[in-house]
């Protein structure tokens, strides 16, 4: 029944306008009206749909619930589906099959019993939902994972600084040569803990001001000679593209894994893509990755034609240690470290693969406009053999951790430093209003008590003017400290750390006459 006049032409106007899909079928389940959005959204044209079954809108399964429900309806009237939103699949004139919430009711018109159904797409929900899941999974990974290398950090620095204090102390050659082959496997167990802190975003990044394109040459020109003759590298880069703030060398690293990786996945022979563009985030990228900011971004992509990757693979691939390569050696924290250095750089990270068609990467790092100062440096190098000695200053050392106090305590007083020690920023504040003369304030920067270590250096020196304060930790976060910091800008020592490390920047501090 087609309404006629100014009914007739309100109703067209509503259906016309409307987002969601609107259907409306008789009895008998026969389509009578179909709007634009019911015509799009399941690919029909309209004179396709109208005198069908609205059957064809669904797969077979569910088509053949749908019969009984009605016919249950009709012949005892029970309601199962009207009135009662709820999620089913629907299936578009290509056959192909995606989510849907149906809202469906029922109304007389003349002598006709009708039904109506607002159908809307939930692909997009989906993506969601299941993009927010996956970022919350390795949020809660690299938590804990940041936690059992904070720990871990610790450890190291009670055994390399113990192992150090022993080699000073004169050995024999044979002593010598253990305790060296202890000291290179400890620090083995540092690098390991470094690469898991960039996956949990604690990394010390040394950020700068670059151009992508730049970056990515110079790297390249490495890997082509790495990867063989056998592999083709294309490059598109974009002739104008914005500026981003990022470790240079962290880039680097994550290009070379992501690089390395595309020629285990091509085998012998490949093609590798690395283009670079700018790029506006809007809905459609909030679908991958939900917590995406809006806005402009340099993207960098790395896409080769290799074997893909299945579902499975996808989902776990930016996991720590969850690797497809175990008989290769693998060791699975390649990805980890390109997604962690990512997100602490305030970009995302999109994975697109199919099976036997290629892995592509999308990295994206927010664009900056105009001219930003540089932060960070490139690191500091030494040749020296000798470990600078102290005159008698005295270090107040803060650490709640008992054994690293101690042995904090142990290298500080071999360095040539009379030493007192706290076990929390309120007692080492508490011990300089009582009296205590120190030249130097070393504290861990994570601390039980109402002082953290940013806040001691802030209360110490604001009361104690000739003070100097290192500060060290474990967690070497960007976001941590920043957090804590409230402005202020200290330098600090990350666990574990060398006893020349150690020395020097304690000299540093008591020559330059600065307290950070």
């Amino acid at each position: 029944m087609q309404p006629d006049g100014q009914e007739g032409a309100l109703l067209n106007a509503l259906l016309s306008t409307a987002a969601d899909a609107i259907i409306v079928s008789d009895s008998d389940g026969i389509i009578q009206r179909a709007n634009e959005a019911a015509c799009h959204l399941f690919q029909y044209s309209t004179e396709e749909m109208l005198g069908q079954s609205v059957n064809i809108l669904m797969p077979q399964a569910l088509a053949d619930l749908h019969d009984g429900f009605m016919q249950q309806y009709a012949e005892t009237g029970e309601k199962r589906v009207l009135g009662i939103g709820r999620d089913v699949e629907g299936q578009r004139k290509d056959k192909s099959v995606f989510p849907l919430h149906l809202l469906l009711g029922e109304t007389n018109a003349g002598d006709q019993h009708m039904f109506v159904a607002i159908l809307r797409d939930l692909t997009h929900n989906h993506a969601t939902q299941n993009a927010l899941a996956r970022s919350q999974r390795l949020d809660a990974i690299g938590q804990m994972t940041g936690g059992i290398a904070h720990d871990f950090n610790n450890l190291l620095t009670v055994v390399i600084g113990n192992l150090e204090l022993m080699e000073m102390r004169g050995v024999t050659s044979g002593q010598l040569s253990l305790i060296r082959d202890a000291l290179d496997s400890a620090e083995l167990g540092a690098d390991l803990t470094a690469r898991l802190m960039v996956f949990a975003r604690k990394s010390n990044l040394r950020p700068v001001e670059v151009d992508l394109k730049d970056v990515c040459e110079k790297t390249l020109s490495i890997l082509r000679r790495a990867l063989g003759s056998t592999y083709t590298i294309r490059t598109d880069f974009a002739a104008d593209i914005s500026k981003v703030m990022i470790d240079p060398v962290q880039l680097q690293s994550a290009l070379m894994n992501l690089t390395l990786n595309a020629r285990d996945a091509m085998g012998p022979t490949g093609e590798l893509l690395i283009s670079i563009a700018n790029i506006t985030i809007d809905d459609t990228y909030m679908a991958q990755e939900t917590d995406i900011t809006p806005g402009d971004y340099v993207r960098l992509f790395v896409s080769d034609n290799g074997a893909g990757m299945s579902i499975e693979a996808q989902r776990r691939a930016f996991e720590p240690f969850f690797t497809t390569k175990s008989e290769s050696g693998g060791t699975g924290l390649g990805l980890a470290m390109v997604y962690g250095f990512v997100r602490q750089s305030g970009g995302h990270i999109t994975l697109y693969s199919e099976l036997d068609l290629g892995t592509s990467f999308g990295l994206y790092f927010p664009a900056i406009s105009g001219t930003q100062g540089k932060a960070g440096g490139s690191g500091r190098e030494h040749t020296e053999d000798t470990v600078p000695p102290g005159k008698g200053q005295t270090v107040l050392v803060v650490e709640d951790n008992p054994k690293v106090r101690k042995l904090s305590v142990q290298r500080i007083r071999d360095l040539g430093f009379k030493t007192a020690e706290a076990s929390s920023g309120d007692e080492a504040y508490q011990m300089l209003r009582d009296g205590l003369h120190a030249d130097v304030v070393f504290s861990d920067l994570v601390m039980p008590g109402s002082l953290n270590g940013y806040d001691l250096a802030a209360k110490a020196t604001a009361d104690f003017p000739h003070l100097k304060v290192l500060l060290t930790s474990g967690y070497a976060s960007d976001v941590v400290t920043g957090k804590m910091s409230r402005g202020q800008d200290h330098d600090i020592l990350h666990k574990p750390y060398r006893q020349w490390d150690l020395a020097t920047r304690l000299q540093a501090l008591l020559t330059d006459g600065s307290g950070v």
